[in-house]
């Protein structure tokens, strides 16, 4: 166990010489430390101190060094800090044996050596940050340059949390109104209707997979940005695949469903590198418990479209949108960019629908659509602010179970199961979100997390 009823110091400032070294200090002692080792100029009656305070005087230094070091204490007596607890630093002379002299000498007063990470753990445990934030702490710390510093200050301010905080307000109001309707079904009350309920669970689903992103693309900082194409089968993916990669990559033809697998190409868009994607038609979905080749290459196709940076969302205009197609044109615009293909073709359908017009055969629109490419990798990448790799490498886990608790909740409540089962993955997948935030947590994750961070912060 973690205790918090001792009182714990340590030297607060960088090693290495300096004008000025801190020693920090917190616990519910802090102000009984104080009164042993240090002697303020003027009289203090430190138990009457209720506000934040800024004393001058001078700090012991123990019997083998026999002086006092001269220091300024600022002291917060309450819970109003960083800790939770009374907390107080004291700022003297940057030289690293007077710091670990006054060190020995507060262990002496009665507190004691703190742990890495233990200023920063009690803030957690008093509520003060959540996990996220913590860990965006030791991101701050560990930042080699602007741009980690940036993810890390982003996340401190709860570019994480705040996300993952009305996730799971809206996953709680769902559960209690399914179990209002559980207590009260004899009243034949509407609660919340079906159609309501899948359509919150699909937004809170949208904002678990857009997270999921962000922590991966965190963690392979490395990989080219992935353009993904998506479609029907046969709107010419393939062959727009063909001429942005300027080579036949992909097979081409008159029949659907010819592309079974996925194919990448790495290609350059006016100077923007990334790994275009060339991916299976959407189709009728089948029984998922069915193994055939149709099935995998659908589900790969959807996995690299959950992965994608930039989606091209490719329509035949020589034929009207289809429901999957409308349904795309009202999703995610930021993450979309919506193609008509053949246009060369005879029998073309005017469309209202805004898009680039191409066709592979004549090349007409290519151009436009790799300037178009490159903006949107570029703005995908500049509004992704992602996270430190320490909640990357932590988290992913629990985003990938929470999104499988509210698929399975989806799964459920259109086969018209009971929804007693769709208030059980949402239980499940409030635990997996809590789990992130550190609502849910237990001593080796949070061993794991503030083991890595050095001693006095």
């Amino acid at each position: 166990m973690h205790p918090l009823d001792d009182t714990i110091c340590a030297i607060a400032s960088p090693p290495g010489g300096a004008a000025r070294g801190i020693l920090r200090l917190s616990g519910p002692e802090v102000r009984g430390c104080l009164e042993r080792a240090f002697q303020a100029e003027a009289s203090v009656e430190w138990s009457s101190l209720r506000q934040p305070s800024a004393l001058r005087g001078s700090l012991w230094l123990g019997p083998a060094i026999g002086s006092r070091l001269p220091c300024d204490v600022y002291l917060w007596p309450t819970g109003r800090s960083y800790t939770g607890q009374p907390v107080a630093e004291i700022h003297t002379l940057g030289s690293r044996p007077l710091l670990e002299a006054g060190l020995r000498s507060l262990c002496a007063a009665g507190a004691r050596m703190a742990e890495p990470g233990e200023f920063t753990l009690r803030a957690f445990l008093a509520g003060k940050m959540d996990l996220t934030r913590a860990e965006a702490v030791l991101g701050v710390i560990d930042a080699a340059d602007p741009r980690d510093l940036h993810v890390a200050l982003g996340q401190l301010a709860g570019g994480l949390s705040e996300p993952l905080g009305q996730l799971r307000d809206c996953l709680a109001d769902l559960l209690a109104h399914l179990e209002a309707g559980f207590d009260f079904a004899d009243e034949d009350l509407p609660f919340i209707s079906r159609e309501e309920l899948d359509t919150q669970l699909a937004a809170a689903l949208e904002v678990i997979d857009r997270l999921a992103r962000r922590t991966s693309s965190r963690q392979t900082t490395s990989d080219l940005p992935r353009v993904v194409f998506m479609g029907w089968p046969n709107t010419g993916k393939s062959s727009l695949f063909n001429a942005l990669a300027g080579r036949a990559a992909a097979i081409v033809s008159e029949h659907p469903g010819t592309t079974r697998d996925y194919l990448s190409a790495e290609v350059d868009f006016n100077g923007q590198k990334c790994l275009l994607v060339d991916t299976a038609g959407i189709a009728a979905p089948e029984d998922p418990t069915t193994a055939s080749p149709e099935a995998a290459a659908q589900a790969a196709a959807s996995e690299q479209a959950r992965r994608a940076e930039v989606r091209l969302v490719c329509l035949d205009s020589s034929r009207p949108l289809n429901a999957w197609e409308r349904e795309q044109l009202a999703g995610e615009a930021g993450r979309n960019v919506v193609i008509l293909t053949k246009v060369d073709a005879p029998g073309r359908i005017d469309s209202e629908v805004s898009a680039i017009l191409t066709s592979s055969r004549t090349g007409e629109g290519i151009e436009q659509l790799r300037t178009r490419i490159a903006e949107a990798v570029l703005a995908a990448r500049r509004s992704s602010s992602a996270v430190v790799p320490g909640t990357a490498a932590r988290c992913q886990e629990s985003l990938r179970l929470a999104a499988e608790c509210l698929r399975r909740a989806r799964s459920v409540l259109e086969a018209g199961s009971g929804e007693e089962l769709v208030a059980a993955e949402i239980r499940l997948a409030l635990d997996e979100a809590g789990r992130v935030v550190g609502a849910v947590y237990t001593e080796d994750i949070l061993d794991r997390v503030f083991s890595r961070f050095c001693v006095g912060k």
